[in-house]
Order: C-alpha cells, then sequence, then structure tokens
C-alpha cells in the first residue's frame, strides 16, 4: 500500500473564463516535461487532507484553498494574516487584545471576547486543534501546505468551526537528504533568516528534520513622545520532528516547536477620537461648570473625518470624572491637545512591551491493521505564556495635575506609575496556557462502495488570564474616595472598614484596589465521538453522511472586578464562585459529489452538501462588583448550512476552476461589546449567501494566470436589538448623557437621564450633583416597582432635593431605560464582512543563458468596504482598501541557487482594516488595527 504523496494533473479553467472572472490561488506546481513556449502547459495540484485522508485537491467536495511552500513564498504570503489576500470571503484583522486575532470566512469569525470565548475558524496544526498559539504571531516556514476550508466543517473538524479551518501541515522528515537556507534583507532594516536539514539516519525507517525562522525589523511606527520607534519585530522559531517507521505497517513522527519573541509589538494602533465637548446647553437651559459631566468622552464620527484626530475629553472618563469631582484636575486634562494626523505615528509615555513563548509537542501514529484499515492516533500538548505592556491612551496630556494635598507641586507619585504630573494610564495583558489533545480514528480503503472514517477526541485547554488597567489618577481617586468617607487616603483594608486597598508594589499583584484587574482563570473540556460514511452509488456518484457528537465543559473563577471597591484582594462572586457551562450538541452534513462528463472539460466535480455547525456559548468575563443587568453566560452559535459547488479541469489540464454558493441561517451569533469595564457578549441571528470562484490558468508554458473573485451578503435577522454605547439616546433629543458618579458600582460609566429634568437641575444651580443622578435613576425606578420593600430608601443624600420625579428626570418612554435604547440591528450587515474580494496574480518565467532563468510576478489584492460594528453607523464605517505586491526572482537549479527581490504593498498604503471601541469609562475611544506598509527586500537561497 504505497503512502507516497501523489501529484495529479488537474485543470481549472478555459481562456474565456479566465478573461471574465478574479478567482484565488490554490497551490500549484508546474510540470518541467519539455514543451515549445507556445504550449500551454498541465497544471499540477497538491494532495490534501481536507477531509483527514489524501485525496487530490479537486477531487474533494468541499471549498478549499492549499498553498504549498513555493506558492506561498512566490505571493509573499509569509504568514496567516497575508492569506486573506489570496482566499476569496476571507478577511483578518488583530484583535484589541494579547494573542488573539479575527480570522474571518464568509462573515464567520471571532468576534466574542473572553477567555472562553472560541474562535469560529478553527485552527489547527497537522490536523491537531489549536485552542491558543502563535500562528498569527510566527511566519509559516518549511510547510508542505496550508490549507483552509471555507464553511462550518461540524464532523471531523467539528470543535467550533462554524466559519472553516486553517490546517498547518508541516514538511515530514524524508529518507533522503536535504537542506536549504535562506538570507533576506529589506527595508526598516528587516533580517529574515529560514533553514532546514533533513538528515536520513537508517534508511526508510529513521529520519531527523530540523527547522528554523528568525526575523528582526525595525519598527513602523514612531512614538513623537521620546522620538522611539515601536512596533518592531525580534523573534524566532524552530521545529524538530523525528520520523520512525520500524516496519511498513508502523508509521510514527515526533515532532516539538519552539516560538520566542520579545519586542515592541503594539496590540493596538493609533487611537482615533472626536472629541465630545459636552453640550454648552440642556433644554434650553446653559450647563455651566456642569458641562464636563455631560460628556462622554468621544462622538461617534467617522473615522476618517479630520475631527477623528481629536482628543479624548478626560471629563468623559472614570478618572476625569473622579479627578474633576475631588479637585485634582480641573475639567479636560486634554485640552489644547493635537494628534498626528499620520496613522503610523502615535504619542505615548511609555512604549509597548510584548513577550511571548511557547513550545508545541505532537506525536503522530499510523498503523495499517490489514490491507484495507488504518489505525491513527494524534497526541498533541502545547503550553505558552505571553505579557504586554503598553499606553492605554495615544496622548500624552499636556495639563498636569493641580496643586492638591494629593498632589503637591502637581507631581504624584504612583507605585505603579512613577512620579509624574501627567495623567498615565497602562494596560497590561498577560496570561499563561496549557492544553492537550488525544485523536484516534480508524479509516478504511475496501474495494467495495462502502467507506468510513471514524474516531475521537478528546481536548482539555487550561488559562489564567490577567487585563490590568493601571494609573495615577486611579491611585489617587482611591486616596481621594478614601479621604471622603473620613479615613486615611492609605488606610488599610485588614483594619479599617470601607477602605480601598492600595497596592504598593512596583508591580501589580492584584491585590489592589486602585487599578482594575480582570482576571480569568478558565478550564474547558472537550469530547467528541465523529464519523463520515461513503457510499460509492457507482463509479461517478458517492454519498456522504457525517455526524459528531461534541460535549464541551466550560468552568471560571468568577472573580468580580473590584477597581475602586472596598477591601483587598480580589473577590470571587459568593453566589457563584465557579461559573459552568456544558453544552452537548450533535452536528454534521450529509450531501452527494458526482464526476460529470460534460464534453467540453476534461474532468468535472458536482457537489451539494447540507451541514450543521455548532460552536459553544460561554462565560462573560467578571463583572464590577454590585453590577447588575450582565449575563453571566452567553448562549452557543449554530449554523445550518447549504453548499453547492463544482471543480473542473479545462484545456488540456491547462485551467482549473472552481465555484462554489452557499446560503447560511445563523442562529446566536457571537458578538462582543465593552459595558460597565468588561466584555459582554450578545447573541445574533443572521441569513448570509454568497458565491467563490477560484481559477489557475498557464495558457503557454513559461506563463500562470491566477484570480480569486468572492461575494458576501449578510443580514441581521428582524427583532433584533442592541444598546449601542456610542449613541444611546439614538440621537433623541428627549434624553441626555449623564456620567454615573462615585456611589455607584458602575462609576464613570454613562447613564440616560429625561432632558426635562436634567434642565431642572441645572436651573436650580445644581448642576455638580448630576454625576449622582444615575445612581439616584436606578434607586427610584427600583422603588417604582417595588414601593413597599425599597422604602423610599436609597435615593443619594446631595440629591434628594432635585431628584423628586416632579423634575421629569425619570420619565422613559417606552423602551428607554436609565442605558438607554436599544438600537434596531434588523438587517444590518455582520461586521467585518465585505460584499466583495477579488485577487488576480501572474508570473512569466524568462529562459535566460547558462541555465538561469528569471521569473517576474505581480499580486493585487482588493476588499470592498465593510463595518467594525453590528450598529453599521458612519462610525462603523470601515473603507475598501487594496494591496499590490511584486516578485523579480532568479534561478538557477543546477547549483541550487535562487536570488529574488520583491515589493510588498506597492502603494505604500495605510487601511484601517478593523476599529475597537471602548468602554464608557475610558471615553468611547477607538483603537484602530491598519495593514503593514510597502515592504521591500533581496534574499538569495541555497539548497542541497
Amino acid at each position: 500500500m504505497s503512502h507516497t504523496l501523489r501529484l495529479r494533473s488537474l485543470l481549472v479553467m478555459g481562456a474565456s473564463a479566465a478573461a471574465i472572472s478574479a478567482l484565488a490561488v490554490p497551490a500549484f506546481a508546474q510540470q518541467t516535461r519539455q514543451a515549445p513556449a507556445q504550449q500551454s502547459s498541465v497544471i499540477e495540484e497538491l494532495v490534501v487532507t481536507a477531509q483527514k485522508k489524501e485525496e487530490a485537491l479537486q477531487d474533494v467536495p468541499i471549498a478549499v484553498s492549499a498553498f504549498s511552500q513555493d506558492s506561498l513564498q512566490a505571493q509573499k504570503i509569509d504568514g496567516g494574516p497575508n492569506l486573506q489576500q489570496a482566499i476569496p470571503n476571507v478577511s483578518f484583522a488583530r484583535s484589541n487584545f494579547t494573542n488573539s486575532f479575527n480570522f474571518q470566512i464568509r462573515g464567520i469569525g471571532a468576534k466574542a471576547v473572553g477567555a472562553s470565548a472560541d474562535q469560529g475558524v478553527g485552527v489547527h496544526v497537522n490536523n491537531a486543534p489549536q485552542q491558543s498559539g502563535n500562528l498569527f504571531e510566527s511566519e509559516f516556514y518549511d510547510v508542505e501546505r496550508v490549507e483552509v476550508l471555507r464553511g462550518p466543517q461540524g464532523t471531523l473538524y467539528g470543535r467550533n468551526a462554524t466559519g472553516g479551518v486553517v490546517n498547518v501541515i508541516t514538511a515530514k522528515p524524508t529518507d533522503q537528504f536535504e537542506a536549504n537556507a535562506r538570507a533576506e534583507y529589506g527595508n526598516y532594516n528587516t533580517i529574515r533568516l529560514r533553514g532546514m536539514v533533513n538528515l536520513p539516519i537508517w534508511g526508510d525507517k529513521l529520519a531527523v528534520r530540523a527547522a528554523g525562522t528568525l526575523l528582526k525589523r525595525d519598527g513602523f511606527v514612531t512614538n513623537t513622545f521620546n522620538n522611539h520607534v515601536v512596533d518592531d519585530r525580534d523573534l524566532w522559531a524552530g521545529r524538530v520532528q523525528v520520523m520512525f517507521n520500524p516496519t511498513e505497517k508502523l508509521r510514527t513522527n515526533f515532532l516539538w516547536e519552539r516560538f520566542d519573541e520579545n519586542d515592541s509589538r503594539a496590540r493596538t494602533g493609533k487611537q482615533l477620537c472626536t472629541k465630545d465637548e459636552g453640550p454648552a446647553t440642556v433644554g434650553g437651559v446653559p450647563t455651566g461648570a456642569a458641562r464636563r459631566y455631560l460628556t462622554q468622552g468621544c462622538l461617534p464620527g467617522s473615522l476618517y473625518a479630520p475631527a477623528a484626530y481629536g482628543t479624548v475629553n478626560t471629563s468623559g472618563t472614570l478618572t476625569g470624572l473622579l479627578g474633576n469631582i475631588f479637585g485634582f484636575t480641573s475639567g479636560d486634562a486634554n485640552a489644547g491637545a493635537t494628534t498626528s494626523t499620520n496613522l503610523r505615528e502615535i504619542e505615548t509615555a511609555l512604549d509597548p512591551l510584548y513577550q511571548s513563548k511557547s513550545n508545541t509537542y505532537q506525536f503522530t501514529l499510523n498503523y495499517d491493521l490489514s490491507d484495507e484499515l488504518t489505525f491513527t492516533a494524534m497526541t498533541s500538548y502545547g503550553k505558552g505564556s505571553v505579557y504586554t505592556k503598553q499606553d492605554y491612551n495615544r496622548v500624552v496630556s499636556p495639563i498636569a495635575f493641580n496643586n492638591t494635598p494629593f498632589t503637591p507641586g502637581g507631581f504624584f507619585n504612583d507605585p505603579q506609575v512613577g512620579n509624574t504630573n501627567k495623567f498615565t494610564t497602562i494596560d497590561v495583558s498577560s496570561g499563561r496556557s496549557e492544553q492537550f489533545s488525544q485523536e484516534f480514528r480508524l479509516q478504511s480503503a475496501f474495494d467495495g462502495p462502502v467507506n468510513f472514517n471514524v474516531g475521537g477526541i478528546h481536548f482539555t485547554y487550561r488559562t489564567l488570564t490577567d487585563y490590568y488597567v493601571i494609573g495615577n489618577s486611579l491611585t489617587l481617586s482611591s486616596m481621594a474616595l478614601n479621604a471622603s468617607k473620613g479615613l486615611s487616603p492609605t488606610c488599610n483594608p485588614a483594619t479599617t472598614a470601607n477602605c480601598i486597598g492600595i497596592d504598593t508594589s512596583a508591580t501589580p499583584t492584584g491585590d489592589g484596589h486602585n487599578y482594575y484587574d480582570n482576571r480569568t482563570p478558565y478550564t474547558l473540556v472537550s469530547d467528541a465521538l465523529f464519523g463520515e460514511v461513503y457510499y460509492q452509488i457507482n463509479e461517478d456518484l458517492k454519498f456522504t453522511l457525517g455526524l459528531r457528537q461534541t460535549r464541551d465543559k466550560k468552568a471560571v473563577k468568577n472573580y468580580s472586578t473590584v477597581l475602586l471597591a472596598p477591601g483587598y484582594g480580589l473577590t470571587l462572586n459568593p453566589t457563584n464562585p465557579d461559573q459552568r457551562a456544558r453544552f452537548t450538541e450533535t452536528t454534521g452534513r450529509i450531501g452527494l459529489d458526482y464526476k460529470a462528463n460534460l464534453g467540453f472539460t476534461d474532468d468535472t466535480l458536482l457537489y451539494a452538501f447540507y451541514s450543521k455547525g455548532y460552536k459553544g456559548g460561554g462565560i462573560n468575563p467578571g463583572v464590577p462588583a454590585g453590577a447588575i443587568g450582565i449575563s453571566q453566560t452567553f448562549a452557543p452559535e449554530f449554523v445550518n448550512a447549504i453548499e453547492i459547488g463544482t471543480k473542473n479541469t479545462l484545456a488540456g489540464g491547462s485551467v482549473l476552476l472552481n465555484a462554489t454558493g452557499f446560503r447560511y441561517d445563523y442562529k446566536g451569533y457571537q458578538i462582543s461589546k465593552i459595558v460597565n469595564r468588561t466584555s459582554v457578549n450578545e447573541n445574533v441571528d443572521a441569513k448570509i449567501w454568497g458565491f467563490e470562484l477560484e481559477s489557475i490558468w498557464s495558457p503557454v508554458r513559461n506563463l500562470k494566470l491566477n484570480a480569486t473573485l468572492g461575494y458576501l451578503n449578510t443580514k441581521i435577522g428582524d427583532g433584533v436589538s442592541s444598546i449601542d454605547t456610542m449613541n444611546r439616546t439614538q440621537s433623541n433629543p428627549a434624553y441626555t448623557v449623564v456620567k454615573v458618579g462615585p456611589q455607584a458600582s458602575s462609576v464613570g460609566a454613562n447613564c440616560v437621564l429625561n432632558t426635562v429634568g436634567v434642565a431642572t437641575i441645572l436651573g436650580a444651580g445644581a448642576g455638580a450633583t448630576l454625576p449622582w443622578a444615575c445612581t439616584g435613576a436606578a434607586a427610584y425606578q427600583a422603588f417604582l416597582s417595588t414601593p413597599a420593600a425599597a422604602g423610599g430608601a436609597g435615593l443619594p443624600a446631595p440629591t434628594a432635593a432635585f431628584l423628586a420625579n416632579s423634575t421629569g428626570l425619570f420619565n422613559y418612554a417606552n423602551g428607554f431605560s436609565i442605558e438607554g435604547v436599544a438600537a434596531d440591528l434588523s438587517g444590518k450587515e455582520l461586521p467585518n464582512s465585505p460584499h466583495w474580494t477579488t485577487s488576480i496574480g501572474a508570473q512569466y518565467t524568462f529562459e535566460l543563458s547558462g541555465g538561469w532563468s528569471a521569473t517576474l510576478r505581480g499580486d493585487y489584492y482588493r476588499q470592498s468596504q465593510q463595518f467594525a460594528r453590528v450598529y453599521n453607523t458612519e462610525y462603523d464605517r470601515l473603507k475598501s482598501w487594496d494591496n499590490g505586491n511584486i516578485t523579480l526572482k532568479f534561478d538557477k537549479p543546477e547549483w541550487g541557487v535562487t536570488v529574488d527581490a520583491y515589493v510588498k504593498n506597492i502603494g505604500n498604503k495605510i487601511p484601517i482594516v478593523d476599529a475597537y471601541t471602548t468602554d464608557d469609562s475610558s471615553g468611547l475611544f477607538t483603537n484602530v488595527i491598519t495593514a503593514e506598509p510597502r515592504l521591500y527586500g533581496i534574499a538569495i537561497s541555497k539548497s542541497w
């Protein structure tokens, strides 16, 4: 029984078809047989394991794109983020938090935030699932191929793969000596080294393969505060594999991979804000000094308008609010500050720090029980850690603290930040994780019509994450709040009731209440049984039935966030210290594929499948102690998908043309927003449909053309609504946004009050009491619902004279509440779902004298506009963008030498590819994620 990978000649598209469509690129190679330059050449295609068995790509009835190491290099796909430029209906952006990303296929990805939130696109290495890892930090090196399966994979890759799967297949040891080395130098002082050596030790029974990559470059971003260049790269990865095949029936492979990064990689890009000065009047009454309590920090303006390069009004933030109340600030501490309109320039008091390490171990065993049955066991273990630190804001406040007893001379010596006279806020995102998976499979290869692939998998994952927000203004606020209670500013919570504990260590321990710490110890245990049965009805028609049952068990130690709360140390929720969620679901697929003889094609595969996908729900991150109205859990996702497609070989194997159409009925898509200083995940229903085209054409021997085209239509279902924190009133002038005062657990957040009532308070000259009004609103609403139980108590004394309902402050129309009014999402598009994605590529090889050849290649990609959030407002709109690459390569196969030069992003464009909206208490600023600038370089490779 042969286990050698076979390359199979296939076709894709006729000349006329190639002229009318732009499509994505499967991995390909060109036959080296002699032929006149005018003669078309046969395109050869890699064998893939998209169905966990070896099949030629054109025989797989799934929408899948595959890339060999050569095609990755040719198209300058250095790592996971570049894949979107060669696959239809794919988008990619890093998230706002550490070591996370949103790789989205057909509108489905990872828009939920939290340790227990799963990716919608499964990431696998050698078919083993990876809950966390460095796929999108590291680069592709010494890989056999990268496969991207589009659409829900609810059977063989069933764990949460509602969007699809990215599967990286590493190059395995062989029984032949081979080695290669590559050195590259480029702009930004880029140094990239790669190498591999394969050593056969005992014939075809024992071999070792070692490979590695190193990347060093200067940063893309300038910190104008200190003129430092940041967002650099200093990382390396190495891999060792051992192949041991003691008999023809038993084949094993062991893998160890190490990743290490220590640099100033920036988790987030530039910070944008359309400054909100607050209303000059409310209900016709001048706001005066109370204006500072009526700003939300930033307004929902277009990210492309000049006003977006403003600065946050600090009065609209938690710390600015408390600073104004307790006197260490007076209004907007960013007043007069300007920010550069260059998206590659930031202004921060602290340069970013990024540290990440991981180790991955895999052991794969294949044993032929007979000529028709193969048993496979795959064991995978990984362990990693990450620590990142950066300035929370992208502007250094130009206004010093006031001269107060807490800030003598305008300076404050914070235990974590140090001695400074400026607002300084730092966020730290860190974590460590461990994962283990064990999969067993039994696969048949009978001569009869029925075959199968069945198995089971056990998966465990444990992580501890901490997300800190540390600031001198937070420590000042803690001290001021202690003093307002008649306590010593630095009182000891162990001996003093109601005292806010202050951590005096230079590195936060997590015990202090003078900073924000969202800590999540999370455990996942997932087990599944799966299988597919294939019935070959006749020579051309095959029926497939797949089923999978998955059981997910998730558990979180339920810590409440305790910023500015009395006490010391993190507090487990007393009523629910161990939050758990369990899900048991059955998924699968059913369908047919048919090899048709259409006459005008050499080979045609038609397929139609129905599949059901599932992604587990989860547990929302910790919420402030005493917070209400925030659900502890969020529901799972489900998708019912119909997909039809065709794969065609034309013109004697010189053309490949593949087309796919799909329609999804999506239930419970998980969407995140930041509310009350934590991530809240909500579920929305949606309808999705679209189509994809992919092609390769080699009209003459030395010329290759490739193209992709994707169209995507997403629409959120009727009756879905959500409160937009950027516009809580939905622009209704009858209501006014007000900051929440220090007596509430949601201090610093925003609430909605009746405009008439706010005007009454302002007219009475009591505007300074407005920060307490939201607390009063909550108490008043509780009193109205249960007056006997509430007893009329709970209204804060400072505002009792003005919060009587005779002011109309708490009069809410139907649908309104203290939180605002929910925006109707019916018919809105899903975020990060551009309607059109296109790519085209062309390369021509020139035969030179002396055995040399030169290959010139160009690639172009374009993505249409999309939205960053489900609200689809002008603020959410992200403009279309495009990218062009060009490479020139010289080869002399006799010497094993290659020299190539490249330019990526020829136009040096800086598109905004995604945007993250922060919380009310941070002023609702926007962190934008941008693409890489123009990169160019030259490399030399040698193979043996």
